[in-house]
């Protein structure tokens, strides 16, 4: 035995004695105020036995025993309660000097009973056994043995100068029963001490895994959501709370799948299936219904078996509005380079027959045998060709979206242009309000200035003419900085830039709302349906992309988001975001 696992006695620490005994890794095996508390009771019941019999025997006992029995019930008496307020009701930590004192004491109270009731032909020597196996459990394992020997030394004392016998084979053998308790008791008690820190090292960590693990379900984005076999909650992190608008403290050990169809039947069915089939979802696709929206989720589900119980589903969700959003901005990408080819080709085939039918139509009008209705049929056939004509250079417009002459612009500058034109058009001149937010500082970007103007232009007068009769359309436009948190999940922009134009109108119909960067694609009467398709494509052409929000109680908003460049390095501004990095 090397003690290589040792309670704080074993250290010089001076804290024995605390809610349990402590090994060197911190571990709690035997609780020593349990020990403790019947080595006091077993002391009373000494002293008190040892005066009983004194006092039954008064007579025949000597003055000097009877002394010996009342002043041990005594100290007794005194020392043991004293003991018992120092170790188990005073608040700090007993001292591992105080428990050898108590060893002392308990050692001497024994061995005094030993001679007073007949010495070596005595019954009491076996109560040696039991306090040396209380302390050896109490004290390291060194300590035990330190009782042992004060155990044997006053025994064989007792034997040797109080009855003035020597030490026999009967003596030798008790004092080998000493012994071998105390080694068996502190190997057991070594083991256990080892035993107990391999458990509770175990135990920290789990504990640390546990802790961890929380606290990551508790920051990833990821909702996670587990229910038992009964269909009650049984775990539901941040994420899920606010994707399902629940109360996780509220509804857990409680029935929650019928208020989890009520958020998405989706997700009921597919715990259902999991729990009910054993067979997870590795990668499904529910709707949501949160704040009046339905949002479309990404979800694949884990079963845990139970050996006595039903198995436990765990649901893990995703929102991927942003994802889907990406995606048919790739799609309506495709679809516009697609239109955009289709529309040049047939842009210049129809314009010049159309030109020789309008210069035929003027010569046939000039003629003089053209009575009146042949005038006005030419009138008409030059009104609609001119329009034809009107909308066909709107095609090749949309078909040359390309950057011309890059160059590095501010969009404030860019911005301020734009809604000086847009005030002039006749749709401004009724009860419109224009409110601009510009950031303070330079909004910088690489692009071209007239595929810019004409961004803003449109979405503007979109915007405006959004407005709903009879009340006073309001349109806030926005310039500013802001750095890739202000981007929505997927997407990855170097330094963005963003232009944000939001209007107060009806808002568009979600049927509509997929379409409206479609080219010729138009709900207003005489749209030419062009005028955001061109912003669709010039955003792409200046690697942004546009993100478009609505709902008919707070309007629409469009959002540009731009590669923006960072300010010179030797601007104030420059110096000031170099800072906050």
């Amino acid at each position: 035995m090397n003690g290589s696992v040792a309670s704080p006695l074993n250290r010089g620490n001076d804290s024995a004695v605390e809610q349990g005994l402590v090994s060197e890794a911190g571990v709690r095996t035997f609780p020593p105020r349990v020990i403790l508390r019947w080595v006091y009771l077993g002391r009373i019941g000494l002293a008190g036995g040892l005066f009983a019999g004194a006092a039954l025997a008064w007579s025949a006992a000597s003055p000097t025993q009877t002394l010996a029995a009342s002043l041990a019930l005594v100290l007794t008496l005194v020392v043991t309660p004293f003991s018992y307020w120092h170790t188990h009701v005073r608040p700090k930590p007993t001292g591992s000097s105080f428990v050898y004192a108590q060893a002392i004491f308990d050692v001497l109270l024994v061995t005094l009973v030993v001679h007073l009731t007949g010495g070596r032909e005595s019954v009491i020597p076996p109560f040696f056994i039991l306090l040396i196996s209380a302390y050896t459990l109490v004290l390291p394992f060194r300590g035990g043995f330190l009782v042992t020997g004060l155990a044997c030394m006053a025994y064989i004392a007792q034997v040797v100068w109080g009855q003035g016998t020597t030490v026999d084979t009967v003596i030798a053998l008790q004092l080998s029963i000493f012994v071998g308790v105390a080694l068996v008791v502190g190997s057991i008690s070594h083991k256990l001490l080892e035993t107990g820190a391999e458990l509770t090292s175990v135990e920290h960590a789990l504990e640390q895994l546990r802790l961890d693990t929380g606290d990551i379900l508790g920051n990833i984005p990821t909702a996670v959501l587990t229910i038992d076999g009964d269909g009650r909650l049984a775990y539901a992190n941040p994420a899920a709370e606010q994707l399902l608008g629940i109360e996780a403290g509220t509804w857990m050990e409680k029935p929650v799948l019928d208020l989890l169809a009520s958020r998405s039947t989706g997700l009921r069915r597919a715990l259902e299936r999991t729990r009910d089939f054993r067979m997870p979802v590795a990668s499904g696709e529910i709707e949501v219904k949160r704040d009046g929206e339905t949002i479309p989720v990404g979800i694949s589900t884990a079963l845990l078996e139970r050996r006595a119980s039903p198995p436990s589903v765990t649901a893990m969700m995703r929102d991927i509005s942003d994802r889907k959003r990406m995606e048919q901005l790739r799609q309506q990408t495709e679809r516009l380079e697609a239109v955009a080819e289709l529309s040049a080709s047939l842009a210049h085939e129809i314009k010049n027959p159309l030109a020789s039918i309008s210069s035929s139509v003027q010569q046939l009008e000039l003629k003089e045998e053209a009575d009146d209705d042949d005038r006005r049929l030419s009138r008409l056939i030059l009104k609609e060709s001119d329009r034809l004509s009107r909308l066909l250079s709107d095609f090749i417009d949309f078909a040359r979206v390309r950057i011309e002459r890059p160059q590095e612009l501010d969009l404030r500058e860019v911005t301020t242009h734009a809604l000086s034109v847009v005030r002039q058009h006749p749709a401004c001149s009724g009860d419109v309000e224009l409110e601009t937010k510009l950031d303070p500082d330079p909004v910088l970007f690489e692009g071209d200035e007239d595929l810019m103007h004409r961004v803003v232009t449109n979405l503007v007068l979109n915007a405006v003419q959004a407005g709903v009769s009879g009340r006073r359309t309001k349109v806030e436009i926005e310039v500013f900085s802001g750095g890739r948190e202000s981007l929505p999940e997927g997407f990855d922009i170097e330094d963005p830039i963003f232009l944000r134009v939001r209007d107060n109108g009806p808002g568009i119909p979600e049927t509509d709302l997929t379409r409206i960067f479609d080219p010729f694609f138009s709900t207003r009467p005489g749209g030419s349906g062009l005028g955001l398709a061109i912003v669709h494509r010039a955003v792409r052409e200046h690697r942004g992309t546009v993100l478009v929000t609505s709902n008919e109680r707070t309007g629409t908003r469009f959002t540009i988001c731009l590669p923006g460049k960072p300010p010179p390095a030797g601007s104030a501004v420059g110096e000031e975001r170099r800072g906050e990095q």
